[in-house]
């Protein structure tokens, strides 16, 4: 006999991690399955940019991350042992009102999986490891999918968010443009190093032999190393191949890699799939798009999909028209585009320096069909109510609701959202009705309150 539920989502990295706790915040019934038999312990992607951060804060994370994440140490390169640079990838930021968590933060992912499984736990849900998707079809009712286990799961929609290899996408048949670059391939390990200090990202370049880089990992006692490969050349992705390959590129004694706890081989991918979306199936993080490693933007922009997907879809199964099913790709889509240009521009240029085009705080959807007279991201800040009191932006934000400025109260709407309205003792921007999306994006600003109503109707 079948099982049901109303969102199935495949994958549990970030993106599929994000989205399992938007759901379940939400009181939308889902699962989340992962072929793979057991967490991942591999550091992958570690950077968490500025606004992935103020997801989290929504999420009720960001206090787990930031006991255990720093900032990026200052990078120290060296040709042979002669000290050639250093210097820091990011520009130091003090946090303002406007921008709590100005600066990108290391965090290895494996630690990033396991603080989105323990908010998941939380809030009633959890990982079915073990658990491959095998097949699927889907009609006008919903979609059947069959896993591995011998479980067959009817779900209303379904959710790819199964890497770049997706079993889903290529189902589907959805195109995957772009270049693989198998000339540039990089050897990656989670390695334990004696004799070498953890206040610099090392980087070693020798000549005619090639460069090294480790990392101390935050929240461990760990590096992740990484070491491109020349065209042709066969890895080795062993504790002594790696051994090699430090001893080779470094030309340093007395420092030892001792222990290799992961290992991956890595290619330059750059692609972005033709559409987001096939009927009730839809695709997010890497299944939709892939990138180079410059920038870390992929594992956010990831989240960015779960986070924008998440109560789209909640809305919907409440009542809302399926049309806002629509604007995922609409508004999604168009932001990998730009995200993958800039990438591939920061690797091209083999540049260490990044700045605040990378933080994603500039992420918008102005001209998009939600956004009326909005669509940019609200930053946080002091107001003033009008009953005299004080609240910061983020605190009224916080939770799965609509937020409205405004000196009326909501307009009821049939099967409308749930929306929370405070009167600030000004008007909030120059129109008198401000609505936030659950997301953190203006949605409209109006002086109009059948123009207000007219909106909440269509989500």
């Amino acid at each position: 006999m079948a099982e049901k539920t109303n969102v199935l989502i495949v994958g549990s990295g970030p993106t599929g991690l994000t989205l399992a706790a938007e759901l379940a915040r939400r009181g939308i019934d889902h699962r989340i399955v992962e072929r793979a038999p057991e967490p991942s312990l591999g550091s992958k992607g570690k950077g968490l940019q500025p606004r992935t951060q103020e997801i989290f804060d929504d999420l009720g994370v960001i206090d787990r991350v930031l006991a255990s994440a720093t900032v990026y140490p200052p990078l120290r390169v060296r040709i042979g042992r002669v000290a050639v640079y250093q210097g820091r990838m990011h520009k130091p930021a003090a946090a303002t009102d406007a921008v709590p968590y100005p600066m990108v933060v290391m965090h290895p992912q494996w630690r990033t999986e396991e603080v989105l499984r323990e908010r998941l736990a939380e809030l009633g849900g959890k990982v079915e490891y073990g658990a491959e998707l095998t097949g699927f079809e889907q009609d006008a009712q919903g979609v059947t999918a069959r896993l591995g286990t011998g479980v067959t799961v009817l779900a209303d929609y379904l959710v790819a968010a199964d890497g770049g290899r997706s079993f889903v996408r290529k189902a589907l048949g959805v195109g995957f443009v772009g270049e693989t670059r198998e000339e540039e391939r990089m050897a990656l390990g989670d390695v334990r190093v004696e004799g070498l200090d953890r206040d610099h990202i090392h980087v070693w370049v020798r000549p005619g032999r090639g460069m090294v880089a480790l990392y101390p990992m935050a929240g461990t006692d760990t590096f992740q190393v990484l070491a491109p490969l020349k065209p042709g050349m066969t890895p080795d992705l062993t504790l002594s191949g790696f051994q090699r390959v430090f001893a080779e590129r470094s030309m340093l004694r007395g420092v030892r890699i001792t222990e290799l706890l992961w290992s991956s081989l890595y290619r330059v991918n750059i692609r972005l799939a033709d559409r987001y979306r096939d009927g009730r199936v839809f695709l997010a993080g890497d299944a939709v798009h892939v990138h180079s490693p410059a920038g870390g933007q992929g594992l956010n922009t990831g989240v960015q999909d779960a986070y924008n997907l998440g109560w789209k879809l909640a809305r919907v199964l409440a009542g809302a028209p399926r049309s806002l099913l629509d604007t995922y790709e609409e508004e999604r889509r168009p932001i990998a585009a730009r995200v993958l240009g800039l990438s591939t521009d920061l690797h091209d240029k083999k540049t260490y320096k990044r700045d605040e085009e990378t933080y994603q705080l500039q992420v918008g959807y102005r001209g998009a069909s939600l956004a009326r007279k909005g669509g940019d991201r609200v930053p946080d800040g002091p107001l003033r109510l009008a009953d005299g009191s004080r609240a910061r932006m983020f605190d009224l934000l916080r939770g799965p609701h609509f937020t409205l400025l405004s000196p009326e109260p909501a307009p009821r709407v049939p099967n409308g959202p749930q929306v929370r309205a405070y009167a600030t003792a000004e008007p909030y921007g120059d129109l008198r009705h401000t609505l936030i999306r659950p997301d953190g994006y203006i949605g409209i600003a109006t002086d109009s309150s059948s123009e207000l109503a007219g909106y909440l109707a269509m989500v």
